[in-house]
This record gives C-alpha cells, sequence and structure tokens, in this order.
C-alpha cells in the first residue's frame, strides 16, 4: 500500500507532543493541480528576479542613492524572504497528496512568515513618514532623512517585527499537540495550527489580538495620518500639474499600501463561516505570493527613474550583442 493512501498516525514525542504535521494539496484534481503548480512557479520566478533586479539599480546606480529607494530595495528584500519561505514548500504541497512538515521547521516558518508580515508594515510606516517629509518639509528633507537615520530604521523595524512575531511563536511552541496532525492550509499559519492544539488556547488567541494594535492598527494609522498632511499640503498648491507631481511620488507606495492591508482584512477579518476550504486557502495566497509578485511591477512600471535605468542596462545588452 502507498503512503500516502495509509491512514495518518500521529509521530509523538515521549510527552505525547506531535513532532510531525501533514499538509494537504490544494485540490485533488490533478490537472488543476498542475496548472496551480506551474502558475505558482512562474510567479515565483518572476517575483525573486523582479525584486533582485530592483536591489540591483537601487545598489549600482547612483541616481537612486536616495531614502526612497533605499527604503523600496529593503521591500524587495522582505518580499523575496516572505515569498521563499512560502511558496517553495507550498509547489510541494500542491503535487503531492499530503506533505510532512517537522514541528520545528513548522514553527520556524510561522516565525519567518509572521516576522516579514510585520517587517513591512513597519516599512510601509516608514516610506509614508519618507513621503510626508519630502512633500510637506521639503527644505528640511535633506537634513532629517540622512544615510544613517534610514538605517535606523530600517534596523529597529526588524527588531521590533522579530520580537513581536517570537510572541506567537514561543505561545505556539508551547501548546500541546495530541493529534489530529493534518493542517488544511498552504502552510503553517496561525489559526490552522491552534485548531490542532488540545490545550487552552484562549491565552494564545488573546495575544494576538493584542499584538495586532502595534503591528498592523497602529502602524496603518501613523501612514493615514501622514497622507492625511500630504493631502492638505497638496491642496495648497496652486499649480494643477504641481499637485499631480507631487502626488506621483506617493502614488506606488499608497497602491502598495492598499494592496497589504486589503489583503490582510480580507483575509483575517472577513468572517470563515460560509466559506469554502478553497477560499480559505486561496486568500493567503494574495498576500504571501500576489503581493511580492506585483510590488516590483508597481514601483518599477509607475517609476520614470527606474525605467530609465532599466532601458539603459538593455541598451547597453543590446550593443554587446550585437558586437559580439
Amino acid at each position: 500500500m502507498d503512503f500516502y493512501e495509509r491512514p495518518l498516525v500521529n509521530r509523538t514525542t515521549h510527552k505525547g507532543n506531535v513532532t510531525t504535521f501533514f499538509i494537504l494539496k490544494f485540490n485533488s484534481n490533478a490537472v488543476y493541480n498542475l496548472l496551480l503548480f506551474t502558475l505558482v512557479l512562474i510567479i515565483y520566478i518572476v517575483t525573486i528576479c523582479g525584486n533582485f533586479l530592483i536591489i540591483m539599480l537601487v545598489y549600482y546606480s547612483k541616481t537612486l542613492h536616495s531614502p526612497m529607494y533605499f527604503f523600496l530595495s529593503q521591500l524587495s528584500i522582505s518580499d523575496i524572504i516572505l515569498t521563499t519561505d512560502i511558496a517553495p514548500h507550498m509547489l510541494h504541497v500542491v503535487l503531492h497528496e499530503r506533505t510532512s512538515i517537522s514541528f520545528s521547521g513548522c514553527i520556524t516558518q510561522y516565525f519567518v512568515f509572521c516576522s516579514t508580515e510585520g517587517f513591512e508594515c513597519y516599512l510601509l510606516t516608514v516610506m509614508s513618514y519618507d513621503r510626508y517629509l519630502a512633500i510637506c518639509s521639503p527644505l528640511h528633507y535633506t537634513s532629517i532623512m540622512k544615510q544613517t537615520l534610514c538605517i535606523q530604521l530600517v534596523l529597529v523595524s526588524w527588531i521590533f517585527s522579530c520580537s513581536i512575531g517570537l510572541i506567537p511563536t514561543l505561545e505556539i511552541s508551547q501548546l500541546e499537540f495530541c493529534g489530529p496532525n493534518v493542517i488544511d492550509y498552504l502552510f503553517c499559519d496561525f489559526n490552522p495550527l491552534v485548531e490542532l492544539s488540545c490545550s487552552d488556547i484562549s491565552r494564545a488567541q488573546m495575544e494576538v489580538t493584542f499584538l495586532c494594535v502595534p503591528i498592523i492598527i497602529l502602524p496603518f494609522l501613523m501612514i493615514v495620518v501622514s497622507y492625511t498632511y500630504i493631502v492638505l499640503t497638496l491642496i495648497k498648491i496652486p499649480s494643477s500639474l504641481g499637485r499631480l507631481k507631487s502626488f506621483s511620488t506617493c502614488s506606488s507606495h499608497l497602491t502598495v499600501v492598499f494592496m497589504f492591508y486589503g489583503t490582510l482584512t480580507a483575509t483575517y477579518l472577513i468572517p470563515n463561516k460560509g466559506q469554502s476550504q478553497t477560499t480559505r486557502k486561496i486568500m493567503p495566497l494574495l498576500y504571501t505570493v500576489f503581493t511580492p509578485f506585483v510590488n516590483p511591477f508597481i514601483y518599477s512600471l509607475r517609476n520614470k527613474d527606474i525605467m530609465k535605468i532599466v532601458n539603459s542596462w538593455l541598451h547597453s545588452l543590446k550593443q554587446i550583442a550585437c558586437g559580439i
């Protein structure tokens, strides 16, 4: 009898805790799963290449050595980490009936996921502050947003996000998992994990609810406040062309903010009651795979500086190819 046809047997330690989880495949239709695998694989490759390209452009192009592009490169780094944490294992899950993952591996995946999501919340807030200074206090922008401050803001964002992400991770690791050990989800997230626990999960749920305030709600409110001041400043600009030019520097960031918080809200705040299991699995794909995929396009296709450098590089490569 094939391994995947046998009933699942809980693997436990001497304390009775499950040491291995099994993640179910997305759908029983083989053709559907193959198409999904191909789609996710293409998205993953394009995500890595697109975000890596932005990092290289910012690093090597002197014209992009500014706070806005530095923060953009950090967003690309976090997107690469997030999608690499989720996509490769997801590709394995899509093709197989059941995929095993160790308890420590599952906890590690959740910690990386939680930390990178938190970092993006803080980084988007920092980027909104950067736009606020650039538009509302242009004379003081250069003296305030120095390279040292930019690096400090990124480091503090990582420290805060990792520290906060460590709290629910440690709480989950202390729970008892007596069985079942099957996760009907595409990766190790908080709700699918605590649903399998045979311990009292009220404390863990309460902690996660409270942690939403410093990691999601407060950053979002700060972004709203920043853009409120930006809009009020833009209204005072007499020229419509001047208003449009100033706002164009914020449009990409605003698009990413709406996508990021929109998908998080759709996944975690909309009640799951009445949703199919397929829908519950598709929703997390929006912010773990799709958002990192489209971010490079949003920032590059709508940015004249980046497109100018890309065209220059392509022209140089064309000349080299013709020379060969």
